[in-house]
């Protein structure tokens, strides 16, 4: 489509003073759009907070003001941090828990078996152990047991002497299961951020979801992990009211910021106020914190300073494989265990399961893929016998960036499907997915906006379908109208370096909710053009006038950009600018989300 677009302002002397081209049929179908500045307010925020003024230009483009600027650079939990009671029943659970810490009862978690989950699982155990309590974690088997508590594993953590426990990223649609457990004498307490359609647990003895219908805390932000730190945060207060920390040394609770940054950028939760805080302060200390994740981002081969990205795609998926194709303990194990020898093999077992998810996940993509093309929705639901129900929320979200609609594959076990989902933005496929549940179309569903999971009876798939279709089309046409690459401002190649890259680097952490700025090179063309990894395409982008920087396109292939980089072509590109670790010193790494051909 065709996409004219105002002028572009100067982002730096080094990094070039350029407009942005007419730009015409993108390979994305995204219009490119530049994004507005403010320039005095540009000037006011570089002067107010002694800033360069290219980094001045990305924070008034993101509407950050001059006097705020400081402390949206240099986020502080001091801050951003609420009083933890303020979520409705904190103060119940944390009355019960402090009470159980100093009676020296056995606690029982059972948490759910995503990075979300025995993060958030994790943190309580060396919390507790930090303490000097008792704790045991239950995490079920994905393919076993499924998703969400059970009376069987209430039971077990019975039997090793819990009478009190905490379930961690499931329990708040427990309904039933909970009520079981409470009338055998268990108290129940709930740490969930899922989505909730009516009351919580009527067996639960508190249920601390900043997502319930009758919480005010505006917290909606958080996942598991968060909401864990956030109930850490009032038992250490509750155990230091008491004199508890007479008896050993207070946990000093900035140590656990790694667990929970993993949790909230795994469960892509958006990258705004009290949630960015806390990625920004774990990402400090990341590979000083918890000695599994150091293990762990060792063998996967983790480099530079630590970022969101390295969370997301390096560190979570092995945590996740443990999950999907092993065992939840696993990863458990890692995060938790203090034998150091342990510790390296248990990081290796990992890393392989990766790669075995990867395989089982590259065929299970190949048939949904062949199984969408024939749907003529606006939301993609494929379902099939024997899939493995560990990969399909991968293959659900890998389903929706390739045909940008909402995707639930689901894998079909005799009568009943069990199904992830993974939606776009603007369409709400949690809400989706509980409305459906209550419609009597699913057995179990939930989730929140951007991912969901159910569980359906066969016969019920293409009632369900219908359903969301009815529910959702509107918003994803409305959604998919609207989208575009917002583009921060046009630059040359020389300005692709180490240096600018650690200076854009203070605008993130980048995530959901916070992108990452997006750049444009133009009229270059791609040399030296080859293929490396699985699928992705590296080249030298060269400009008329000889400039030259390294870059990257990743799942070139999928994207549509393989034909154009090998094309020899004049092209505009759009990207991001990332240090090049493996080549060190100044070296910048331009990677290639877009391109246009130079008209």
């Amino acid at each position: 489509m065709n996409a004219p677009f105002p002028r572009s302002a100067s982002l730096s002397d080094s990094a070039g003073a350029l407009s942005l081209p007419f730009i015409a049929d993108t390979v994305s179908g995204r219009p490119w759009r530049l994004r507005d500045v403010d320039e005095r307010e540009a000037a006011a925020i570089a002067e107010a907070a002694n800033l360069p003024r290219p980094l001045a230009r990305l924070l008034a483009a993101r509407g950050v003001p001059a006097t705020k600027a400081k402390a949206f650079l240099e986020p502080a939990l001091r801050d951003e941090m609420p009083d933890p009671f303020v979520l409705k029943d904190m103060d119940r659970a944390t009355a019960r828990l402090a009470r159980a810490v100093r009676n020296a009862e056995h606690v029982g978690v059972f948490g759910d078996y995503d990075v979300d989950g025995t993060s958030g699982s994790a943190l309580l155990k060396l919390y507790f152990e930090a303490v000097g309590a008792s704790l045991s974690v239950y995490l079920p088997d994905r393919v076993l047991e499924g998703y969400g508590p059970s009376i069987e594993g209430f039971r077990e953590l019975a039997r090793s002497g819990a009478k009190v426990i905490v379930t961690v990223d499931c329990g708040a649609a427990a309904h039933g299961v909970i009520e079981e457990a409470a009338r055998e004498g268990l108290e129940i307490i709930v740490f969930d951020h899922h989505q909730m359609s009516g009351p919580p647990p009527h067996g639960a003895l508190a249920t601390v979801n900043p997502n319930r219908l009758d919480d005010e805390s505006g917290l909606g932000g958080l996942s598991a992990a968060g909401v864990v730190f956030m109930g850490l945060v009032a038992l250490n207060r509750a155990l230091r009211e008491a004199g508890h920390f007479v008896k050993c040394a207070e946990p000093d609770l900035r140590k656990f910021l790694d667990l929970v940054a993993l949790g909230l950028v795994c469960d892509v939760m958006p990258l705004t106020g009290l949630t960015r805080t806390l990625v920004a302060q774990g990402l400090k200390t990341l590979g000083q914190g918890n000695p599994g994740l150091a293990a762990l981002g060792a063998r996967a081969g983790v480099k530079g300073a630590p970022s969101a990205y390295h969370l997301g795609f390096l560190l979570g998926p092995r945590i996740n494989a443990a999950g999907r194709i092993g065992h939840a303990r696993i990863a458990l194990e890692l995060l938790t265990t203090r034998d150091d020898t342990r510790r390296g093999a248990l990081a290796e077992q990992l890393h392989l399961l990766n790669a075995e998810r990867q395989a089982v996940e590259a065929a299970v993509l190949e048939e949904a893929l062949r199984a969408a093309e024939i749907q003529t929705g606006e939301v993609v639901v494929v379902a099939r016998e024997g899939w493995h129900q560990g990969v399909i929320g991968i293959v659900a979200g890998r389903l929706k960036e390739k045909l940008d609609r909402p995707a639930i594959v689901i894998s079909l076990d005799g009568e009943v499907g069990k199904g992830s989902g993974r939606s776009i933005s603007g369409v709400d496929l949690g809400g989706a997915v509980i409305a459906a549940k209550e419609a009597g179309i699913l057995a179990a569903g939930g989730g929140h906006a951007m991912a969901a999971g159910l569980s359906v009876p066969r016969e019920k798939i293409p009632e369900l379908i219908a359903f969301l279709n009815e529910r959702l089309s509107r918003d994803v046409i409305v959604s998919r109208a609207a989208r575009r690459l917002d583009v921060d401002s046009v630059i040359t190649a020389s300005a692709v370096t180490r240096s600018f890259a650690e200076l854009i680097a203070r605008v993130g952490p980048f995530g959901a909710g916070s992108p990452e700025p997006v750049f444009v090179l133009t009229d270059m063309r791609a040399e030296f053009v080859k293929s490396v990894g699985d699928g992705h395409i590296a080249c030298v982008l060269v400009s008329e006038t000889g400039e030259q920087a390294r870059a990257i396109a990743f799942r070139a292939g999928e994207s549509g950009l393989e034909a154009p980089l090998k094309s020899g072509e004049r092209l505009h590109v759009a990207g991001k600018v990332r240090a090049d670790d493996w080549r060190g010193g100044d070296a910048g790494q331009f990677h290639i989300t877009d391109a246009a051909k130079a008209i």
